[in-house]
């Protein structure tokens, strides 16, 4: 049942590092392209929200099932703890406490990349509307 805890340690949280790591590679990758987007290069506002949106779902993807991660991690840890103390036969307050603290931190590392992620983001999204509103006034300004 120890392996439960490596897989907490190793396997949940090293999960969330990775996707951590993903989604800030993904919103430097998006900032960067909407920083030199021309949007009169594009023909239509739909392959420029394409151009646009490109990716982006990742974020938001990781950003809403990071806290999942983090609270399977935390189920993990705790079914090990319990586990300890029924092969045990003890009840120390101390071992119990210190079992359900390394469990919570799976729920912690996920909010840690949640929160960020789904900032990012929004971030991100905003950029793109306003983009978009930029290529819809160019089409305006060639209505006329």
């Amino acid at each position: 049942m120890n392996m439960l805890g490596h897989m907490v340690d190793y396997g949940i949280i090293g999960l969330l590092v990775i996707l951590s790591i993903v989604a800030i590679a993904i919103a430097i990758e998006r900032y960067r392209f909407y920083k030199n987007t021309d949007v009169e290069s594009y023909q239509t506002s739909q392959e420029l929200e394409s151009a646009l949106t490109g990716r982006l779902h990742i974020v938001a993807t990781i950003g809403s099932n990071a806290p999942y991660i983090g609270l399977l991690g935390t189920v993990l840890g705790i079914m090990q703890t319990f586990y300890s103390m029924g092969t045990g036969g003890t009840t120390n307050v101390n071992d119990i406490m210190a079992g359900l603290a390394l469990a919570l931190k799976a729920t912690a590392a996920g909010l840690l990349v949640a929160i960020p992620s789904i900032v990012l983001y929004n971030m991100l999204h905003r950029k793109v509307n306003v983009l978009m509103l930029a290529k819809e006034a160019q089409n305006e300004r060639k209505k006329f």
